[in-house]
């Protein structure tokens, strides 16, 4: 987690009634990554308003390199990875590629579609071709030359992005709950009136009478996925 605001909402929800044990690594409270990635299955890396370019000067809590390093090291020891937002950018520059400024700002509540390769994806292949998702972002991931677009909306050409089959990004924002909504409009609103005029962003009303519940299965199908996946590994 980069930031308090920046919560695994629906995330933390599906990992607690599947009782796995959960640890965080909470950079605004200056806590360190862990020395070594062994004993972790699953490494999920939370979205924040910083992006990868930030610097420790502009966020003293920020380490992007050490952060980005970690990062790599998991994926090169097979852990399965899942970025949010930031952490989607994170994972896409862990990998060589470069993150870029999303043609549109994207806040509020807007339908992503799957692609060609999000519709033959094993996970996705059993998603509907359209479904809705939350959205706070001005950038997107980086690609490399292995990835493959899934998703894309409107606003955003890069918005679930599959790295590897263990490794995925996420722009988009399928944990939103109503509680981590409001705190990002308590400390992140000022966008909502910098950026009011921009077609893909949406009020602060607009934003609490979504229906976050119905976002958060397409989450759960997802997760349920790669536990499946995970699971069948260990047979």
């Amino acid at each position: 987690m980069h930031e308090s605001f920046e919560t695994p909402g629906a995330i933390l929800t599906w990992g607690i009634e599947h009782r796995h044990t959960i640890t965080f690594t909470r950079f605004y409270r200056d806590d360190a990554l862990p020395p070594t990635t062994a004993g972790l299955d699953y490494l999920i890396v939370m979205g924040g308003p910083q992006s990868p370019s930030t610097t420790e000067a502009e966020c003293p809590h920020f380490h992007a390199k050490e952060e980005i390093d970690f990062i790599r090291d998991c994926i090169y020891t097979d852990k399965y990875v899942l970025g949010v937002c930031l952490g989607a950018q994170l994972i896409g520059e862990a990998l060589g590629g470069h993150f870029d400024h999303s043609p549109q700002r994207e806040i509020g509540v807007f339908d992503v579609t799957l692609t060609d390769e999000g519709k033959a994806d094993p996970v996705f292949s059993s998603f509907p071709p359209e479904f809705p998702s939350g959205h706070w972002h001005g950038d997107m991931p980086g690609l490399t030359s292995e990835s493959a677009v899934l998703a894309v909306s409107k606003g955003c050409p890069r918005q679930i992005v599959r790295y590897t089959p263990k490794v995925y990004g996420f722009q988009c924002h399928l944990e939103f709950t109503r509680e981590s909504v409001e705190g990002m409009i308590a400390n992140c609103g000022g966008e909502l009136e910098a950026y009011n005029s921009l077609p893909f962003v949406q009020s602060a009303a607009a934003l609490r009478s979504h229906n976050y519940p119905e976002i958060n299965t397409y989450l759960f199908r997802f997760l349920d996925a790669m536990q499946s996946q995970f699971e069948a590994e260990r047979i």
